[in-house]
């Protein structure tokens, strides 16, 4: 076994890498992650589904490619540049709902809804509004993060940030959590 992606691709994945290189976003998610997060959409049929931190969409599509036709995603970033580039390969799809919105606004905006799964990709609903964020999820619900191993693109002092998320993450009561020391340091959590 190796660790390359040797399955099909979204239909967009492509077109979608090439306009996120020449905007220069570089915090995409990775390929292994992108490809766990589409495993882990099919196993929520007809499920609620939020992205919080589109970028420029293509974790997005992974996400959608997993989902069955009855599930829906909204998708949250506070970056139009980004968005749109994610908008003009997936906004023909009626189960996404891109949302320009601070991450933080939208979830103290939107506290009453629930989710079956949540890739929370940005500071809201990770570092920043983490009990939030939980909260919206469903029982079996799935919480998902990446980069929470070191990585070039971080900021002085942020190792320390995800130590200390981890620490909170592993001391909650109302999540099963699994690390994983792959990709670029994934954790799913499941909510009791």
């Amino acid at each position: 076994m190796n660790q390359k992606v040797n399955q099909q691709f979204p239909k967009s994945y492509n077109q979608i890498n090439v306009a996120t290189k020449a905007s220069g976003f570089d915090m995409a998610s990775d390929v292994l992650t992108c490809s766990l997060l589409r495993t882990l959409a099919s196993s929520k049929p007809s499920g609620n589904f939020l992205e919080l931190g589109t970028g420029t969409g293509l974790s997005t599509s992974w996400i959608l490619d997993g989902m069955d036709e009855n599930s829906k995603l909204i998708s949250v970033d506070n970056d139009d540049k980004f968005l749109n580039i994610a908008k003009s390969f997936l906004g023909l799809d009626s189960r996404l709902k891109l949302v320009p919105s601070d991450g933080g606004d939208w979830i103290e905006e939107n506290k009453e809804k629930k989710f079956d799964y949540i890739f929370a990709d940005t500071w809201h609903g990770k570092y920043l509004l983490l009990d939030e964020a939980i909260a919206m999820l469903n029982k079996g619900g799935l919480y998902i993060i990446d980069d929470m191993l070191p990585q070039p693109n971080w900021p002085d002092g942020h190792q320390e940030k995800a130590i200390n998320l981890m620490e909170d993450l592993e001391s909650r009561e109302d999540l099963h959590l699994t690390k994983q020391v792959w990709a670029t340091g994934i954790v799913i959590g499941v909510k009791k």
